[in-house]
């Protein structure tokens, strides 16, 4: 048994392993800490499908499914005045596009998947510690970072290793809202969501 997204779910885990068990909320201390969150792509912010083909005159094109409502979790978790960066291990034009659809300077892709020498650089200009930097990811790339990061959270189909080390799970699936999800529960626990709602919503009605 275990404790997900603030729901308890028997049985296996999505790769047949069980995972530590998670808090049912994330604790406030650590919430009230982060001023940066680190986002995987490819299985976190997309459902890790990639689809590639070619054009008309045979330039390679690659295609991923973002999911829309993680992109407002990600507006409102700036508004809040938390920094995100994405950090993938894959060179892709998708991921730069979504990113600059975002408006986010800091989309890092390193083609070798070392992802720690990256948030290290980040952090360092951002001039953060490591208790005030949290990271969602899934699979086995995302473990030197999430190892550090003072709030780990795995996407709620993660691999085993990865459940194993996040003080938090989702119940949404990566690139199903994994990350709205985790926006909100964040911003809910520092007592934020609900005015930054209503901030998003009185910024585009006529009222």
């Amino acid at each position: 048994m275990k404790i997900v997204g603030g729901k308890i779910a028997g049985g296996k885990a999505p790769d047949g392993n069980a995972g530590r068990a998670t808090s049912e909320r994330i604790p406030e201390e650590v919430a009230r800490d982060v001023k940066l969150v680190i986002l995987d792509v490819d299985g976190v912010l997309t459902d890790a499908g990639v689809y590639i083909g070619t054009d008309g005159v045979g330039e390679v094109v690659e295609l991923k499914r973002f999911d829309i409502q993680d992109g407002l979790g990600i507006h409102l978790l700036r508004a809040a005045g938390i920094e995100v960066a994405l950090v993938s291990g894959r060179v892709s034009r998708a991921t730069e596009a979504r990113a600059r659809e975002l408006g986010l300077e800091e989309c890092h892709q390193e083609a070798g998947a070392r992802k720690l020498p990256v948030v290290r650089e980040i952090m360092g200009r951002m001039e953060l510690d490591w208790p005030q930097v949290a990271m969602l990811g899934d699979d086995l790339p995302d473990l030197p970072v999430l190892r550090k990061v003072g709030l780990p959270v795995a996407v709620g189909n993660a691999v085993r290793e990865v459940r194993q080390v996040a003080t938090w799970t989702t119940r949404r699936e990566g690139g199903r809202g994994a990350v709205r999800e985790f926006a909100r529960v964040l911003l809910e626990t520092r007592g934020e969501w609900d005015d930054l709602v209503e901030a998003y919503c009185a910024a585009r009605s006529d009222d």
